[in-house]
């Protein structure tokens, strides 16, 4: 028996989010049935966090025990033979015996696209935004610097758990232009219910000169509340999830995972919880 480490993708249009529900199609229940036919006999798949009906994955995490004989890349394909179309294990790798990808990582990276036009265009309406009038691109980057640090996120959405505390640390935000659109990308510790989502939302507002910079600096560094609105799910892709080991900034989230540690006057590891992008 082994603890398996595999990177799902998913594109999450036509399923109700990622955690199981009864009598709806998810991507954790077709993930479970697909190694049931590979033996697995465990209760339910550990997951790095739940994205909500509409929201992508391209890097999200998950593990399980299971007796397996043969290779990890061996056991990806037989996996890969067994999921739907729109559900691929990208990679499968051995891991400790008490590796949790969620209370394990040290931080998540979300991108978000918008693209510009007047029209509908049905083959980029499933993975962006379609957002008229245009936006300013010098006053979406002039926003997304303001959003980096640690601050309270109140204003921006709701913590996973009742009572939870809402200060987040940003680590570095950004737009690029993308083909035919606007790549907005994101990461932090951990994420709140809907945060990304209000994000993107009140940057567009400002990238249409509809809200003023100073409004969203009000809602970072004062918390203070501002108009509602969400971006679509469709625009949202859960990228990665970083894990100390990761090359990549692996100092950093060695810091945060410290910084996370359970707190028995705050209650379980709540902070790790991930953002459910409604």
């Amino acid at each position: 028996m082994a603890r398996y480490q595999v990177i799902l993708a998913y594109d999450g249009t036509d399923f109700q989010g990622f955690q199981r529900q009864a009598n709806s199609r998810t991507v954790q229940g077709v993930v479970e049935a697909a190694l049931a036919n590979l033996g697995w006999q465990g209760r339910a798949i550990l997951f790095a966090g739940r994205t909500d009906s509409g929201v992508h994955g391209a890097g999200q995490c998950i593990a399980f025990d299971l007796e397996w004989f043969h290779s990890p890349d061996e056991l990806g394909r037989a996996l890969n033979a067994h999921l739907p179309a729109d559900v691929a294990a990208r990679s499968v790798q051995v891991n400790s015996p008490g590796f949790h990808p969620r209370f394990d990582a040290g931080g998540r990276t979300y991108q978000y696209m918008i693209y510009c036009e007047p029209n509908r265009d049905p083959l980029r309406d499933r993975f962006a935004w379609r957002v008229w009038p245009e936006v300013d691109p010098a006053l979406l980057l002039q926003a997304a610097r303001l959003l980096p640090g640690v601050h309270d996120f109140a204003a921006f959405g709701s913590p996973p758990q009742a009572g939870g505390h809402t200060v987040r640390e940003i680590f570095q935000t950004g737009w690029e232009p993308q083909a035919g659109g606007l790549l907005f990308e994101v990461s932090a510790n951990a994420f709140l219910y809907h945060m990304v989502r209000r994000m993107v939302y009140l940057q567009v507002q400002i990238g249409q000169r509809r809200l003023e910079l100073e409004h969203l600096a009000q809602a970072v560094h004062a918390a203070q509340p501002q108009p509602p609105g969400l971006a679509p799910a469709q625009g949202l892709v859960l990228k990665k999830v970083q894990y100390k080991s990761d090359s990549v900034d692996a100092a950093r989230a060695e810091e945060c995972a410290d910084e996370q540690s359970p707190d028995p006057e705050r209650g379980t590891r709540e902070i790790m919880h991930d953002e459910w992008s409604e």
